[in-house]
């Protein structure tokens, strides 16, 4: 086995709260030693010992590995401490403790502007942050042409960057970032701030580097739907702390479930209006998985559907929806094309049952259901929690090759004359 790209043992990284900040990089020395000045105060002095309860920690106790070719996402909370591994991975700062190596060379975009120096042009800063990932001239200059028609900034090459808009920054970043070569690509949230057509430019791009080139990719975003598409692991933080590391279908579903309201807080219907209707809870029978929530791909389930009514209706229908997380419609039906008559409901409380095979690829998924008069038009519509986690199959195919459906084929030969 290849030895990892990334090494995590144990990492840990505290931060100092208030006027007592912890100074691990030259910015934050000069600031330190300006406000001493000012203050009359020692540097010394001000790096005491702080109180316990000024103490944040930002990382606490992380290890992990990740091996050449991977492409890993990194999700959580604000504030759950993936920047903070990112910038370490970078070496823009160092673990309070633990230790973190990194093999070969690595490129980071981290924010709008970082590793750019303003007063420079674009085509000099192509240059400059080449050089700074170790790439020599020769093998910048074979790529240059690449880097400007992928950033689309060839009218503004040889104007200072600093007049760049924010999005042109981001263009020329990536593009430096994800031609030169380097052996690990970090990438964090900054690619938001892009149009959606170089959004999903950058996403088929490192979908590139990573099946043909073979690099390595580590990818924080809070568009669950990116990661998904272009990630095949995932680390998901909590409060500083590695709360998942497995398959990325696993670290989103954990991240999704704790944005859920417990069962019984979600059955709590107090104020239901009269002529009103609710969905409550969801789960599914039938799957071999034992979870109330997820299913194998290719499994025919049962999905039984709580509603809280306090409608009088003869005329009832219902429509039963599944999206994924880009917001695609991957299955719909309702009770009209499953040819039967419009139901009755009264006050009270009932389960919908609909029967589904899901030959759907692997991963996270949105159930939508909606009720409905013939008559009357709609009375309620829902998107229910958890979201449905669909497991891949033991069929062997490799993720990259999984369509939306995966469907076996039937194949057969025959001799002809």
């Amino acid at each position: 086995m290849s030895r990892p790209a990334v090494s995590a043992q144990h990492v840990g990284k505290i931060f100092q709260l208030g006027d007592r900040v912890e100074h691990d990089t030259l910015r934050d020395h000069i600031a330190a030693v300006g406000r001493a000045l000012f203050s009359g105060r020692r540097g010394k002095e001000s790096a005491a010992t702080p109180p316990a309860e000024t103490v944040f920690r930002a990382l606490d106790d992380i290890s992990f590995e990740i091996f050449p070719g991977e492409t890993v996402g990194i999700i959580g909370r604000n504030g759950a401490g993936k920047s903070t591994l990112l910038k370490i991975l970078s070496q823009i700062s160092e673990p309070t403790s633990g230790e973190l190596r990194v093999r070969g060379r690595l490129a980071a975009l981290l924010e709008v502007g970082a590793g750019f120096h303003p007063e420079l042009t674009g085509r000099e800063n192509v240059y400059l942050n080449g050089s700074i990932l170790g790439m020599s001239r020769a093998e910048i200059q074979r790529k240059f042409d690449e880097i400007v028609a992928f950033a689309e900034v060839e009218k503004f090459l040889d104007t200072p960057v600093k007049r760049y808009s924010s999005g042109m920054f981001v263009r020329l970043a990536f593009a430096v970032a994800a031609h030169l070569e380097a052996d690990i690509m970090v990438v964090d949230e900054v690619l938001a701030v892009g149009d959606a057509t170089f959004q999903a430019k950058c996403m088929q791009k490192m979908g590139d580097i990573t099946r043909s080139e073979g690099r390595t990719i580590l990818f924080v975003s809070h568009n669950l739907a990116a990661v998904q598409r272009l990630c095949n692991r995932g680390l998901y933080l909590e409060a500083g702390r590695l709360k998942v590391d497995g398959p990325i279908f696993q670290a989103l579903d954990a991240y999704q479930r704790t944005f859920e309201l417990p069962p019984e807080k979600v059955a709590e219907v107090t104020e239901l209006p009269e002529g009103g209707a609710h969905f409550l809870l969801w789960r599914l029978e039938g799957s071999s998985t034992g979870d109330a929530h997820s299913c194998v791909t290719r499994e025919t389930c049962t999905f039984i559907i709580t509603l809280a009514s306090r409608c009088q209706l003869s005329d009832g229908g219902m429509s039963f929806i599944i999206w994924n997380l880009a917001g695609d419609l991957i299955l719909h039906g309702n009770v009209r094309e499953a040819q039967l008559k419009p139901f009755t409901l009264a006050e009270g409380r009932y389960e919908f049952r609909v029967n589904v095979r899901l030959p759907i690829k692997a991963g996270l998924y949105q159930i939508d259901v909606r009720l409905y008069s013939e008559t009357g038009g709609p009375i309620e519509s829902a998107l229910l929690e958890p979201k449905l986690h669909v497991l891949p199959s033991d069929s062997g195919t490799p993720p990259q090759w999984e369509g939306l459906v995966t469907e076996p084929l039937e194949f057969s030969i025959h001799e002809t004359p």
